[in-house]
């Protein structure tokens, strides 16, 4: 039998302490769903995916809250965590409640869709903001040079792999 332990009603998660083994766990989960993001994007080309059962749904709204969106240009961090930004992000997020998981766990977003997951290139983000943008990008095919680039380098690997073999065999 589980018991379920309510909050505290003068409990407040702006004030709460920060405990650094959640915060690692937390960021450990993050990094993960970076990884296993980008190889499926190494094995598939971004626009043959679907990252949810609502995608249409997803970049329709991302399209009428943000109609200047535009996928293929580099994320303006400031302007998304601004208080304006923050707000605005919310609501978009909010209508996923109920029917996506984790929406709003952190995750890891890349900045620009021409850029490898990076220090510099990355931001952490809620995950409703990362399917938005994933989705958007992947639509537009800006995430196919992914897959285009690990098939290259799985081409030549076979090459090389394959002129070790012919060598080996003289």
């Amino acid at each position: 039998m589980s018991v379920q332990r309510q909050v505290p009603k003068t409990f407040k998660a702006e004030e709460a302490e920060n405990l650094e083994d959640i915060e690692k766990q937390f960021a450990v989960k993050a990094v993960i769903h970076a990884q296993t993001y980008w190889n499926i994007l190494q094995r598939r080309p971004g626009s043959q995916l679907r990252l949810t059962k609502l995608d249409d749904e997803i970049l329709d709204h991302l399209y009428q809250v943000f109609p200047d969106f535009d996928p293929a240009k580099e994320l303006n961090e400031d302007e998304m965590k601004s208080k304006e930004g923050k707000e605005k992000w919310r609501n978009f997020m909010m209508k996923y409640e109920k029917t996506v998981d984790d929406y709003n766990f952190g995750t890891l977003l890349r900045r620009d869709a021409k850029a490898e997951y990076e220090e510099h290139t990355t931001m952490f983000a809620p995950r409703m903001q990362f399917y938005a943008v994933e989705i958007a990008r992947n639509r537009k095919g800006l995430n196919d040079w992914i897959y285009e680039e690990a098939e290259k380098q799985e081409q030549q690997e076979n090459k090389v792999n394959k002129e070790q073999e012919v060598k080996g065999e003289n």
